[in-house]
């Protein structure tokens, strides 16, 4: 009897659970465990007739069980909260959880510490909702930050499967903006909660219907649940579904709805459940007593942000049509998710309106999701240099291709009316025929019916991108006719594939971890090159577009895809098995660009065939932007450590954010006022502008400065060109020296106008009067430069895009401070406390390597008011050792922590505004 690719796959599948069953659930299993565990399950079912292959079974198993990930760590708060859930896992059945556990780890294949983080991480996130069996009004509203791509829809449903479990009887979903992306969610709620699919039921007991899907598959009982909207493109909730839905009464079983985030579908659905189970009150209006309800919003930084300049006012639609929906229900409970938290964080926490309640500022919780090892995220793809002495830095996966040539082809600036020239650039038939031999590779080592994709982002315009998939479309059947040998041109055309494959691809797989990539030759590969080209479709997606991007029709076979889309590429919809991108589109937005990286995500088996085509520009914009992110995430985790509340961190964030992290303006308008502080904090220039003007410019200031300072007290110098110090410097001269130094023009994280605003402002308040002054000089260095009369030698620092890419004549350095040089001024006490108190947040974070040095943060700590320092560096870029250019001049502050910090405060959109920044701003939808 023949064995079928089905066949085979089952008995994979059936040996896959039998192997891991057999391993210990409290740690990973080591390899000689795991060849043991395959060599018994191997026999036992070759005794029962069923053919497994061995090698891949152990490879898969490896794979799996290799996987690690942290656990989760956030900001909580206990006002007006009940605990709950330890009392509820054992008064309560959780089988719609079970379920999908059973599925994620049958099924999808999950790695066993992966689906147990979920359960830890979803039971964290379901402890901090309320009870919904508690009687009496309550509200809960908190805030989820994952990463891009990276399993926040999985933890969702996992976390709603948990919330209905428990007694969440309405479950709303809101899935992003657009048609397609709410389609795509309603799927995975389909396959992963319902059990159904949507399109032919409502209910998992509708009489005479059953097209269970996903986990409705899984052995057990069946579970009642419904939902009014289905998967199809006109699947969301409108007068009609809620006519067909009336005799449905609430409270009886879960009700579950993916809708789009619109202010119309909101109304239709908030006007619907309070007729159909509304009361009302003494002043008429109808509110929901008896339903708790829980609402899960995606991507929660979009649209649902109020962008209304007073705070006071009504809120712009959706973010009204949420509040109301929040406010028509006595019990209620809402939870957003996203993997650029910034605008959310900016959300006055304080904001009360009469119709729509309280804005939706996370106020009951912030948790961070730390990604598994097996996920390829910003980090393993650009790089993160870590300031921190106990972790390593993070080198980038050679998987980025740059690109210079497409500028004539599309300009980065263009309009809608624009058309492209004819010939493709070279960067672009490259990356065509990379994702060609990424296909033909993954045939090659057995990924024959899997899904394989590419990405073209080049313009926002419909109208562009049509032109653009008319010539790509037109560019792929040239390479199928040429293959097949139609004009003559097989061998010439192979060659070519031939040559990219030797010069690329054989190298990057090699810096793969054997294991981690499956070695593949050249002649498995081209044996594979046309069925893989014959199979690839070029398809538009966007607002325009009738093409849409089908993969669960194609489950069985896979669909290769090349994507020609703008802004619904950008954000939530998942382009599945994605190899290669080819990206172009910039943003001045740091949550922007983190959205259209649709690259980020999991490749098992063919990380090493991915590869990004972008410009040297956007690249160090990513540097940028993943560094400020980590950034972020790690200020959740030292916070949480500390046991602070939501309240404090939006403080903290909005009092060090105006460098950390980049969002819309319009974002930020609710966050008017705001306290604006530098208490604690260590501002430092790491983007440079390299021209001679700038350097100039700089260099002037500080010999002006510097002459100043020698005019007030004496500069010392232990060794000739080692550091000047000076102290007992007035406030007013630092102050000064801030106010004429120039930044670059995308030198967002540090602006020194603020800080010396900041400087003065202390002054009404006695603080900050005086100060010790540094320039850092290198004593050993070869020559060194006259500086008012001082002769400093300059300390070298080494660009992150080294060596010689500097990027729109800028350079981006990890850090100008060396850490010893912020322990200047402190005397010994200071320091060893600094370091105890280092010590103590890496041991409630779970760290092993205990720190050797104080951390920055808790030397600023330590620093009294009058104890305020000034470090100032002459840098000699690493790549300019020879040019004998002016040297650029760089700083940081260190703040001591302020006793008065309620008396500063800024209204920060003015601020924005008065830098400019609404200019930066690129309203994403025109266009599209």
């Amino acid at each position: 009897m023949s064995v079928t690719p089905e066949d085979s796959d089952e008995s994979l599948a059936k040996a896959r659970r039998l192997v891991l069953a057999m391993f210990s659930q409290d740690r990973q299993p080591s390899p000689e465990e795991v060849q043991a565990a395959v060599t018994v399950i191997f026999g036992m079912l070759a005794g029962q007739g069923e053919v497994v292959d061995r090698e891949r079974l152990a490879k898969e198993i490896e794979a799996m069980t290799a996987v690690f990930q942290e656990g989760s760590s956030g900001l909580e708060s206990d006002t007006g909260h009940k605990v709950w859930l330890p009392e509820a896992k054992n008064d309560r059945e959780w089988d719609f959880w079970e379920r999908y556990r059973r599925y994620l780890e049958d099924v999808k294949n999950l790695p066993p510490v992966v689906v147990r983080r979920l359960d830890q991480s979803t039971d964290e996130v379901l402890s901090q909702l309320e009870d919904p069996r508690r009687e009496g009004s309550w509200r809960r509203t908190g805030l989820v930050i994952g990463q891009v791509q990276s399993g926040k829809t999985g933890q969702y449903i996992g976390l709603a499967s948990k919330a209905v479990d428990a007694g969440y009887q309405l479950v709303v979903i809101l899935a992003g903006i657009h048609n397609d992306l709410r389609s795509q969610t309603q799927l995975r709620v389909d396959e992963g909660l319902l059990g159904f699919d949507s399109q032919h039921q409502q209910r998992s007991n509708e009489a005479g219907k059953s097209s269970r899907m996903g986990a409705g598959r899984m052995p057990g009982k069946r579970l009642v649940i419904a939902s009014p909207t289905n998967s199809s493109e006109k699947g969301d909730f409108g007068r009609q579904t809620a006519n067909a839905f009336n005799s449905v009464h609430l409270g009886h079983f879960p009700v579950v709805l993916v809708v789009k985030k619109h202010w119309k579908i909101l109304e239709y659905l908030r006007n619907w459940v309070t007729e159909v189970q509304g009361t009302e009150d003494e002043s008429g209006r109808k509110a929901v007593r008896d339903i708790p309800l829980f609402v899960i919003d995606d991507e929660a930084d979009n649209a649902t942000i109020n962008t209304k300049r007073d705070p006071e006012a009504d809120p712009t639609k959706t973010n009204g049509a949420i509040r109301e929906l929040m406010q028509s229900f006595e019990k209620s409970a809402y939870v957003g998710y996203t993997a650029t938290p910034f605008a959310n964080i900016y959300i006055d926490p304080d904001v009360e309106h009469a119709t729509f309640g309280s804005d939706l500022f996370p106020d009951s919780f912030i948790r961070t999701l730390p990604s598994p090892s097996n996920y390829l995220g910003p980090e393993r793809v650009f790089g993160l240099q870590v300031d921190i002495d106990d972790e390593d830095d993070i080198a980038p996966l050679p998987l980025v291709r740059s690109v210079d040539d497409a500028e004539n082809w599309i300009p980065t600036k263009h309009k809608s009316s624009f058309v492209p020239s004819d010939n493709l650039p070279e960067s672009l038939r490259e990356a065509i025929v990379s994702f060609v031999l990424a296909s033909a590779a993954r045939r090659a080592r057995g990924q024959m019916r899997v899904h394989n994709s590419m990405l073209v982002h080049v313009t926002r315009f419909t109208a562009v991108q049509g032109i653009v998939r008319d010539q790509v479309d037109d560019h792929l059947r040239l390479l199928v006719d040429s293959l097949r040998d139609r004009y003559g041109q097989a061998s010439e055309r192979m060659a070519e594939f031939q040559a990219l494959w030797e010069r690329d691809f054989v190298p990057t797989m090699d810096h793969f971890p054997v294991g981690e990539a499956e070695p593949v030759t050249w002649e498995e590969v081209s044996s594979q090159l046309l069925p893989a080209l014959r199979k690839i479709v070029v398809k538009t997606v966007n607002g325009a577009s009738r093409d849409a991007l089908d993969y669960y029709d194609h489950r069985r076979n896979g669909l290769s895809v090349i994507a020609i889309g703008g802004q619904k590429l950008s954000r939530g919809l998942t382009l599945e098995g994605l190899t290669v991108s080819y990206y172009l589109r910039t943003s001045n937005t740091y949550d922007t660009l983190l959205q259209m990286g649709r690259w980020f995500g999991y490749r098992p088996g063919h990380e090493d065939l991915c590869r990004l085509y972008t410009t040297p520009d956007l690249q160090a914009k990513y540097v940028e932007v993943t560094a400020a992110t980590d950034e972020l995430r790690r200020e959740v985790e030292e916070m949480a450590a500390l046991n602070l509340t939501p309240r404090d961190f939006g403080l903290k964030v909005r009092a060090s954010s105006l460098g950390l992290t980049i969002t819309a303006p319009n974002k930020m308008r609710q966050g008017t006022p705001v306290k604006l502080s530098y208490s604690g904090e260590g501002p430092e220039t790491t983007l440079f502008n390299s021209s001679p003007r700038a350097r100039e410019h700089n260099l002037k200031t500080l010999e002006d400065f510097v002459r100043r300072l020698d005019g007030v007290t004496t500069g010392t110098a232990e060794v000739s060109g080692g550091t000047v110090k000076w102290s007992r410097v007035p406030r007013e001269a630092v102050s000064d020296f801030l106010s004429g130094y120039v930044t670059d023009g995308m030198a967002h994280r540090v602006r020194p106008r603020f800080i010396a605003k900041y400087i003065d402002q202390c002054a009404s308040v006695d603080e900050l009067a005086e100060w010790t002054v540094c320039l850092i000089g290198k004593s050993t260095a070869k020559d060194t430069h006259d500086v008012a009369g001082h002769r400093v030698g300059p300390v070298t620092r080494t660009p992150v895009n080294d060596p010689g890419y500097k990027t729109d004549g800028r350079y981006i350095f990890r850090r100008v401070v060396s850490p010893r040089d912020e322990q200047i001024g402190l005397d010994k006490a200071q320091v060893d406390a600094a370091l105890e108190a280092t010590r103590l947040v890496a041991r409630k974070k779970g760290k092993e390597k205990v720190p050797e040095s104080p951390s920055g943060e808790q030397l600023r700590y330590k620093r009294r008011p009058d104890q305020a320092l000034l470090l100032i560096y002459v840098i000699e870029p690493k790549s300019e050792e020879s040019d004998r250019q002016l040297p650029l001049v760089g700083f940081q502050v260190n703040f001591p922590l302020s006793e008065h910090q309620s008396d500063t405060e800024y209204v920060v959109n003015s601020i924005w505004k008065q830098e400019g920044l609404d200019d930066a701003f690129d309203d994403e939808q025109d266009g599209e």
